[in-house]
């Protein structure tokens, strides 16, 4: 129980220092530059240009939508983590937005900004929660479409940077694709790795508790097969595939039941660079419609 205690607090923890370094990086360094995120915290950033309404109130109203998604899609754990996180946002933004800018070199800011930006969503994805809709979106226009989630996010994003262009003038457009690039490059350093989908093996002495488990909590199936250790005799390999933003709930869901059954499994997470056949998907509530939504 302790131990648990102790994983959600350095959870959250980390996802607020994630998320101090976003405010500072979007209020120090990007926005007195005029100087755009991509995705909703882009779009909000425009808005609250033009309206006047303050950043930490549009980032919140333009996320709403995409955090009842959240509860639907990925559960309540991650729909809790995502409201966290969109709340820290709103008050960071509000106490940065009253700090004076560090520099007024615009090369300068694009670079800091793009590096706090970089780190600091890193860490907020890294550690199970969510800041931007965008990539929700992605995935339900994956499910009716060809157009995978990447492709999804850069025409969106390409878009944003366009529409900048009329607001803040070309130059500011240019500065804030290479923020943006910035903050991409790290953001995959920081979770550990570039690529969304992830695959994990599972070695354990009590498969039907830890696959039940899986199933129960993240929606995913898992393919079950028999292994022999050399030393430990008989086990079971567990295979899942999952979303990058789904690492840090499935090592919480296997700790719960290693703290249960008293019985640590092993744990291999690895980088799936494609997927073929079905999309990435969640078993469904009505089994007889089998896999029936993509995540």
């Amino acid at each position: 129980m302790l131990h648990t205690i102790r994983t959600f607090a350095a959870r959250y923890i980390m996802i607020t220092i994630g998320i101090i370094l976003v405010s500072i990086g979007l209020e120090v360094f990007l926005i007195p530059n005029h100087i755009i995120d991509g995705g909703i915290t882009g779009i909000s950033i425009m808005f609250s240009y033009l309206t006047k309404i303050p950043l930490n109130v549009i980032v919140i109203l333009l996320n709403l939508p995409f955090m009842f998604i959240s509860l639907k899609q990925m559960g309540k754990r991650f729909a809790i983590s995502y409201l966290y996180a969109m709340i820290v946002l709103s008050i960071g933004l509000m106490i940065a937005g009253n700090f004076e800018r560090i520099t007024n070199d615009t090369l300068l800011a694009t670079l800091f900004g793009g590096v706090l930006l970089g780190i600091g969503v890193g860490l907020v994805i890294r550690y199970g929660a969510c800041m931007d809709g965008t990539e929700m979106a992605a995935i339900l226009i994956s499910k009716k479409t060809d157009m995978s989630v990447g492709q999804f996010v850069l025409i969106c994003n390409l878009f944003i940077f366009t529409v900048a262009t009329f607001i803040f003038g070309f130059d500011r457009a240019m500065y804030s694709l290479v923020a943006y690039f910035v903050a991409s490059k790290l953001i995959d350093t920081v979770v550990e790795g570039s690529n969304q989908v992830k695959a994990a093996l599972i070695v354990t002495q009590h498969q039907q508790e830890v696959s039940q488990a899986i199933l129960k909590s993240l929606g995913r199936t898992v393919t079950i097969m028999e292994g022999e250790g050399m030393f430990s005799g008989k086990k079971g390999i567990l295979y899942v595939v999952l979303t990058r933003v789904e690492v840090t709930e499935l090592r919480t869901v296997i700790e719960q039941v290693d703290i249960e059954t008293q019985s640590p499994s092993f744990v291999t997470i690895l980088d799936v660079s494609e997927v073929m056949g079905n999309n990435l998907m969640k078993y469904g509530k009505q089994k007889n419609k089998g896999l029936s939504r993509i995540l």
